[in-house]
């Protein structure tokens, strides 16, 4: 390792650079062939570079993926060792290296972050087992030539128009979460530590390192899983208890230390190791096991911060970033500058995950399930992400490139058309006017209102100025940021949503109580009446703020009557405290409700005559009414909004809301989508409230529909005594039989 290390200080052209690396461990190692294989973006293994074969044969001498004993080891990342390699099944005879005379055969897989880029091989005549230290020396090698391919340090060196696998195209195919698509560079949320100092000077010293900084890791793995916030049972104790097993696992350890000894340093060893045990898990038929390569990526990178640090993200640098995550929060992303994203690439994430409703309202395109992406991707790779089509093209060919650009090119002159309908009323074909309006929650989604062309804010999100703050906003600022709403809106309606945190939105700054299932449990009104200090100072600001304006207040995830006749008292102390200041109440106030817990459902012709309309959250309630984590991407898309037995729940609320005189409206995704708003005004809703860029859409379905026909339609459908699953596909062909723009 000295050695090599002396090599790559020298200045050298790259291909003498490489002949001496092979002969340098031919002769350290007693072997009569040394040769390196690189892996080409055709599959094509091509020799590099030799000690022992025929010279003539470098850069002709070429093996596809899993052809022979070098394709299967790159195919499989794993090492072979043989006394006897002609008489392995996978030897494969290649005339012009003249091998045919070696019998014993090494050989190991050339890895970067689980990747096979190429193999490095040892042969002699005499037959031979290699021993396992002879292997491990040969790994650490191969790693070295690994950061020399990454580093473009091989490129060119063939003939021309051939390229490396790291260069190499890749499409990812996951599912569409947010329309539109992101031409741009990756940023990594989450970017990888890069060693730059791979070789030890003093193994004790570095021995020492790695153990303390394993030991800072256990403390810090024991500190979390203690923690009074983290429930003691769910399956996010699982995730701790495999963090825990890595970090306690003796081979693991044992592993790196025998890396250190071999002469990298504490951090290189821990890149190696990881890098190795990616590789082999990712072969794995087990799926759970497989899964549990994200438990021990985490905890390799949490050792490799405590060992060099953290580094910085690139999207300060990077003017058209694609963002790629394995998951993220909705505060995380309001970390990132709106004006350098193009788009959003998730491994995991759902439709209705807050990250992805964030995202939308930002106009950021996002495509989910885009499983291992964050493995292969690097920071500053090209990429697109289509939010249509639900896939990810990373390093891309021109081609493909130009194709999206014809699409980007259409899709902007589509944005022109909305543009043009913009000022147009919201009218069907026979004549049905629909309330179009769009829901926010930050500053930069106010001149969305205008843009979109919207009646109005039918869900204002006023959770989201508390999770993005570091501490407790206070009632002056609130109330500022209710004020530019309003004046954001002028003369059109805004429906602020009380604050709803707790469950799956904690704040940072607000104690916690453990809860196995917090979707269900303490949070939304729950946490407010129970904390009226918290929610009195909110009401304070918004009156304050609806100075001669009318004020629209809805109240999330009431459950049973008692929940809103509560909050109606401490909404009529506010006035009378800020009355007797002399305060400008609002010009009227109205006192509305989310219909998002089933068991209202039972309940609605005896809170509805309490209320001045209510909303449906149709996100939650799909959620609770199918027992879906909406977060949860095995079951996120098991059931479809779109099915009958939601559709007749959605139904009831219409009917009872005629009923007791109350209107009703629908905020939640099912509305941006134009084939989900159209089942809702066949059901009847007539108000709706979306994200910005989904009104254009939204609009030009609803100027070509016959509401008439289609409520006949899904009315008939839901009502069947066997029902279809899912009226999506129905509904499809029915707007194309009837010339429907969707």
């Amino acid at each position: 390792m000295r050695s090599i290390r002396s090599l790559m200080a020298e200045s050298l052209d790259r291909q003498t650079r490489l002949d001496r690396i092979v002969d340098l461990i031919a002769r350290n190692m007693v072997a009569e062939v040394c040769s390196l294989y690189v892996l080409r973006s055709d599959s094509v293994l091509e020799l590099y570079a030799t000690q022992g074969l025929n010279p003539g044969s470098v850069h002709l001498a070429q093996l596809r993926l899993g052809e022979g004993l070098v394709g299967t080891i790159a195919a499989t990342a794993r090492p072979l060792n043989l006394k006897q390699a002609q008489q392995h099944p996978a030897f494969t005879y290649i005339p012009e290296t003249g091998e045919e005379v070696y019998n014993s055969f090494l050989g190991v897989p050339i890895l970067r972050a689980g990747r096979t880029l190429g193999v490095l091989v040892v042969q002699n005549k005499a037959e031979r087992q290699y021993r396992e230290e002879e292997s491990e020396a040969l790994e650490t090698v191969a790693m070295v030539v690994a950061e020399m391919i990454a580093g473009g340090g091989l490129e060119g060196l063939s003939r021309p128009g051939v390229t490396l696998d790291l260069s190499r195209p890749v499409t990812f195919n996951g599912i569409a979460l947010t329309g539109g698509i992101g031409i741009g560079r990756v940023v990594l949320h989450q970017p990888r530590v890069i060693v730059t100092n791979l070789f030890n000077e003093h193994v004790e010293d570095e021995v020492e390192r790695l153990n303390e900084a394993v030991t800072d890791l256990r403390r810090s793995i024991e500190d979390m899983i203690s923690r009074r916030d983290i429930a003691s049972e769910g399956e996010h104790r699982a995730v701790l208890e495999a963090y825990r097993m890595f970090a306690y696992d003796r081979g693991w350890v044992r592993r790196l230390e025998e890396a250190v000894r071999n002469g990298l340093t504490a951090e290189g060893a821990v890149e190696k190791v990881q890098s190795d045990m990616r590789a082999r898990m990712m072969h794995l038929s087990d799926a759970y096991i497989r899964e549990r390569l994200h438990d021990f990526d985490d905890l390799a990178n949490r050792l490799l911060r405590q060992l060099i640090g953290h580094t910085g993200s690139m999207v300060d640098e990077i003017d058209d970033a694609i963002l790629v995550a394995r998951n993220m929060g909705a505060a995380q992303l309001l970390d990132y500058r709106r004006d350098r994203l193009r788009a959003l690439v998730l491994e995991e994430g759902a439709a209705t995950s807050h990250v992805v409703i964030v995202a939308r309202a930002l106009g950021i395109p996002v495509v989910g399930q885009a499983a291992g992406i964050v493995s292969i991707a690097e920071n500053g790779d090209i990429a697109i992400a289509d939010g249509e089509d639900g896939c990810v093209h990373l390093r891309p060919m021109n081609d493909v490139v130009e194709t999206y650009t014809d699409k980007i090119a259409f899709r902007t002159k589509r944005t022109q058309r909305f543009a043009e309908m913009r000022d147009r009323p919201a009218t069907t074909r026979d004549g049905v006017e629909i309330d179009l309006q769009i829901n926010a929650g930050l500053l930069v989604d106010l001149p969305h209102l205008e843009e979109a062309g919207a009646a109005g804010i039918g869900l204002f999100r006023t959770e989201l100025q508390f999770m993005i703050a570091s501490t407790m906003p206070r009632c002056d600022d609130q109330k500022r940021l209710y004020q530019a709403v309003f004046e954001a809106a002028g003369d059109k309606p805004v429906t602020f949503r009380t604050l709803d945190v707790g469950g799956d939105k904690m704040l940072p700054y607000l104690a916690s109580v453990a809860e196995e299932n917090p979707a269900l449990g303490y949070r939304a009104v729950r946490l407010s009446l129970d904390r009226p200090a918290l929610i009195r100072t909110q009401l304070r600001a918004l009156i304050k703020a609806a100075a001669g304006r009318e004020l629209r207040i809805m109240v999330p995830m009431i459950a049973e009557t008692f929940e809103l006749k509560a909050m109606r008292d401490l909404v009529d102390r506010e006035l009378a405290f800020l009355d007797r200041h002399g305060y400008e109440g609002p010009s009227s106030l109205k006192i509305g409700a989310m219909i998002e817990v089933p068991s209202i459902l039972f309940q609605l012709d005896q809170i509805m005559p309490h209320l001045d309309f209510v909303s449906v959250g149709s996100n939650d309630l799909f959620q609770f009414f199918n027992a879906v984590d909406r977060g949860n991407p095995r079951v996120a898309n098991r059931f479809s909004d779109l099915s009958p037995g939601f559709l007749k729940a959605l139904r009831s609320i219409v009917e009872a809301g005629r009923r007791n005189g109350v209107p009703v409206s629908l905020c939640g995704e099912m509305a941006g989508r134009p084939l989900g708003a159209m089942a809702l005004i066949a059901l009847g809703f007539r108000s709706i409230s979306m994200a910005p860029p989904s009104v254009g859409p939204v609009k030009e379905m609803i100027l070509s529909l016959d509401v008439g026909a289609v409520s006949e339609l899904v009315n008939r459908l839901i009502d069947e005594a066997e029902p279809v699953t899912d009226l999506s596909p129905i509904l499809a062909d029915f707007a194309r039989a009837n010339g429907m723009e969707l």
